[in-house]
């Protein structure tokens, strides 16, 4: 198991000067990080099978999800016995099962993510395999007994499925195909929870879009919105809107510029209601794009990667951190040119939190980040890994008052973490002096006084304590 840190500046500095009050202090537009890669598990080194195929799978390309046993479930699109993917079952610390081994007949090749219905289960798609090497629906318990609950003929209901599946309010499961259609652009289907497909809706190609390569989310009130890579008004992918009934709405059609290009990973809703999303071309560098777009269609660009250490080429879904911020990954830049993991805020001030070596670390992401419940994000990269990145949050300074002899000063923290005060006279000083005990944080603020004495300047800090 490797670990990785990236660590940003994670004390305040405070000069303090009898006479003359001199303050010079780092202004932060974010609270910095540290930042500790884990790479839980590497595919084929990790599971001793063929070198070519791996026992328990190789090139996974989608997000996990965790389940309600506290475990995190995913997929490979190769690997396993017979080379055609397999599910996957992981602990947080890193115990890897592989629960399923796909053999061609029952689905192979699935990229999308699992969801946990509401009855317990598994639900996924393979993009190939099946009766008609079409795709498939499939169902799968905890315990690895699967289900083919529907196989894509190529036809009228559609081809290829990339994308994972939402369920609705009424216990249907929604999600859409790459391929296929009365038009062979693709569609959007519902199937239920024992594999009854319905057809509801079929790509043109031309306006209401071409191509939808990623899933559907289910926003609060009560619609489907999705994106295709292709079509809409100027050939280069759209966002829309469709009820549970199959009547589309073209929310807006991406220019191919500043706006973006080829939005291929997907929508999800903030906490605001707001849909956020990712392009992974266009932007005014050609690097991809942020973005956030209203239930009405009014879309406002948030971020332009430049291609360089910011990352290049999103193509993953966002994730809502417990923050508030967005998180996601680049498939392409950083400064490794192997893809990065991102921090964006909702009024679009973007941070590169990791960047991918390309070696052991993975590399290249497809997958978005999901937040598990002891607050880390986890995800898979193609290079044939699962990762865990712990963002733990720094104190940053947002107040300063100095009366009389006594400064107090306020500082940004997460509730639940551990403070230090310290200081010293000089810089020449080795170590850093203790001011009273730790203290621990009740919410996201902390406050302290002190009062200055004799010394003719102090320097102070702030250290968050393991």
């Amino acid at each position: 198991m490797t670990n990785v840190k990236q660590i940003s500046s994670f004390w305040v500095l405070i000069h303090i000067a009898l006479f003359a009050v001199f303050i010079s202090l780092p202004i932060q537009a974010q609270v910095v990080s540290q930042v500790v890669f884990t790479n839980l598990y590497s595919f084929n080194t990790g599971d001793g099978g063929d070198p070519v195929c791996g026992t328990n799978g190789d090139d996974p390309q989608a997000t996990l999800v965790q389940a309600n046993d506290g475990n995190l479930y995913g997929t490979t699109f190769d690997g396993g016995t017979n080379c055609a993917g397999t599910v996957f079952k992981i602990t947080t610390s890193g115990a890897l099962i592989a629960l399923y081994i796909f053999d061609g007949n029952d689905g192979g090749n699935p990229q999308a993510p699992l969801m946990q219905g509401s009855d317990g289960n598994l639900y996924g798609t393979t993009t190939s395999g099946g009766a008609d090497s079409a795709g498939n629906v499939f169902k799968i318990t905890t315990n690895g007994a699967l289900t083919s609950l529907y196989s894509f003929t190529g036809g009228n209901d559609g081809s290829w499925p990339q994308s994972g599946l939402v369920q609705g309010s009424d216990g249907n499961l929604y999600s859409t195909t790459f391929g296929g259609g009365t038009n062979g652009a693709g569609t959007v289907f519902k199937i239920t929870t024992d594999g009854t497909l319905t057809w509801v809706y079929s790509f043109t190609g031309g306006n209401d879009g071409n191509g939808p390569e990623s899933g559907l989310v289910l926003a609060s009130d009560g619609n489907l919105y999705g994106t295709t890579v292709w079509g809409g008004t100027n050939g280069t992918g759209n966002v829309f809107k469709i009820t549970t009934n199959g009547a589309l709405t073209n929310l807006y059609s991406f220019t191919g510029g500043y706006d973006g290009n080829w939005p291929s990973g997907g929508l999800m809703q903030g906490s605001d209601g707001n849909l956020y999303g990712t392009t992974a071309l266009g932007g005014t560098n050609g690097a991809g794009t942020v973005f956030k777009i209203t239930t009405n269609g009014a879309l406002t660009s948030l971020y332009s990667f430049t291609g360089g250490n910011d990352g290049n080429e999103p193509q993953a879904q966002l994730v809502q951190g417990n923050d508030g911020n967005l998180y996601g990954t680049t498939s392409l830049g950083g400064t490794n040119g192997a893809g990065t993991v991102f921090r964006i805020t909702t009024s679009g001030t973007l941070i590169s939190l990791y960047s991918f070596t390309g070696g052991n670390d993975g590399g290249d992401s497809l997958a978005g980040l999901m937040q598990a419940s002891d607050g880390n994000f986890y995800s898979t990269t193609p290079g044939g890994n699962v990762f865990r990145l712990e963002v733990i949050e720094q104190p940053v300074l947002s107040s300063l008052t100095l009366t009389g002899d006594t400064l107090s000063f306020i500082w940004r923290t997460i509730a639940g973490q551990t403070n230090q005060v310290q200081y010293k006279t000089n810089l020449i000083q080795t170590d850093w002096n203790n001011l009273g005990n730790a203290i621990t944080a009740t919410n996201s603020t902390l406050t302290f006084s002190n009062p200055i004495g004799p010394d003719s300047q102090r320097f102070y800090r702030v250290v968050l304590l393991p």
